[in-house]
């Protein structure tokens, strides 16, 4: 069954102006082919978005990211993002500020900027084909642990330390179903590390 879309940490949201208007023009460069591919949408049945693009920003601890419940948006603008300016992963809390708030993912995206300062940008996508095809072949986060938690924090540590997701920047969410992360040095090596895969 499908957990996607909801936002489990606390969100400490600034209603505020766009943050960063030439940001936002590169992820939706970036989100448009995901969206084409059918990687980033809206579940039409039960009304919810899926998948979530970040960058980050030049301040520590920050990034942009697209807000919640924009998966149905073809041509995003920066109306449609939201700047995390600080998170504590311990106590489940995300800090953002813009049009909308960050995307139920944002806790996910923190701790994976958290593992490395080189990590520049994240893709987070649904597909059951590459799902399926790649579940327990690519490094698989543990099927008890759901999106947007600490736990999944801790998920990603173990995966960045133990198997190739340091090197390769790709994984499957085994307790999310559909989903999958890449991240990258930059935007388009995070969405082409997605758009390569193959059934």
């Amino acid at each position: 069954m499908l957990d996607e879309g909801y936002i489990k940490y606390q969100s400490r949201w600034s209603e505020a102006p766009a943050p960063d208007p030439a940001a936002a023009l590169l992820l939706d460069e970036w989100r448009k082919p995901l969206f084409e591919a059918g990687l980033v949408g809206h579940y039409e049945d039960i009304g919810i978005g899926f998948g979530n693009i970040s960058i980050r920003s030049k301040e520590p601890r920050q990034f942009l990211i697209t807000g919640t419940q924009t998966g149905h948006i073809a041509a995003t603008t920066e109306q449609h993002y939201s700047l995390v300016t600080d998170y504590d992963i311990k106590r489940n809390e995300v800090h953002c500020s813009g049009p909308v708030q960050a995307s139920s993912e944002a806790m996910t995206h923190a701790a994976i900027y958290e593992l490395d300062p080189s990590i520049a940008a994240i893709v987070h996508v649904h597909s059951k084909a590459l799902w399926d095809a790649h579940l327990d072949k690519l490094p698989t986060t543990s099927a008890d642990v759901a999106y947007g938690t600490p736990e999944m924090a801790r998920e990603f540590r173990r995966l960045y330390t133990d198997t190739i997701f340091g090197s390769e920047g790709i994984a499957v969410m085994g307790g999310h179903e559909e989903g999958l992360i890449a991240f990258g040095e930059s935007l388009e090596t995070a969405a082409e590390k997605i758009l390569a895969l193959s059934l």
